[in-house]
């Protein structure tokens, strides 16, 4: 009962975070316009969001439900993977030789931030010159509002557990809150740090570190 008590209070603090803007400046005009997820926002939209929220399978279920109870919308049958598809190329275009790699994996997309190019060795503050690809990120996540944003903090094997799992929840932190700066909505974010728990490359290189130091983001779409 307790856990349950306190799922629902996080989920209302969250969500009444995401509905207090009112309006979001449209990345391509530069005009203020108000936002769709809180077009008719209130007490209905609230209500509807925490029960959403407490009644999914897991962490990400959940702030789907709590998305589509705040008025944003589901996507449905065969528009799930043109809308997936689009938004893949755009990301496609926009983050094309910058290092970001771009993986679908079914209706999924996951983005893969190499720690090199994200941020300097031992640290969680993202480099300047990265700040211009976490902008190009940000303006396809606002165009695509009907998606839920995964972004995990991975690291190598080098260190201690602890300190590896501190660093890559950090990190993660990092990349989200620059993007809640860029106008993505609070309860679209979910972030999640895995330390050196999930390796894709062996640890026994430095090629292999190198790639297991990273921040992915995974995009996945708000279904009924």
């Amino acid at each position: 009962m307790k856990s349950a008590k306190l799922i629902k209070h996080t989920a209302l603090a969250t969500i009444i975070t995401g509905l207090i803007g009112c309006t979001t400046v449209n990345p391509y005009t530069g005009e203020q316009q108000v936002s769709k997820a809180t077009k008719g926002a209130g007490i209905g939209a609230v209500a509807g969001a925490v029960v959403g929220a407490i009644s999914g399978d897991d962490s990400k279920e959940r702030r789907k439900r709590a998305l589509i109870g705040a008025g944003v919308g589901a996507l449905g049958g065969g528009g799930i993977g043109y809308y997936m598809d689009v938004q893949e190329k755009k990301l496609r275009d926009q983050l094309q030789g910058t290092g970001v790699g771009v993986t679908r994996i079914g209706d999924e997309i996951i983005l893969n931030m190499p720690g090199n190019i994200t941020f300097a060795t031992d640290s969680a503050n993202i480099n300047a010159n990265f700040y211009d690809v976490l902008n190009s990120v940000a303006l396809v996540l606002k165009e695509f509002e009907k998606t839920v944003i995964i972004v995990a903090g991975h690291t190598d094997s080098t260190g201690a557990d602890s300190y590896n799992q501190q660093l890559s929840e950090r990190r993660a932190g990092s990349v989200a809150q620059y993007l809640r700066s860029q106008g993505i909505s609070d309860m679209r974010v979910i972030v999640e740090g895995y330390g050196e728990s999930r390796p894709i490359a062996s640890n026994d290189t430095a090629q292999g570190r190198q790639m297991n130091r990273r921040v992915e983001l995974t995009l996945s779409p708000i279904t009924q």
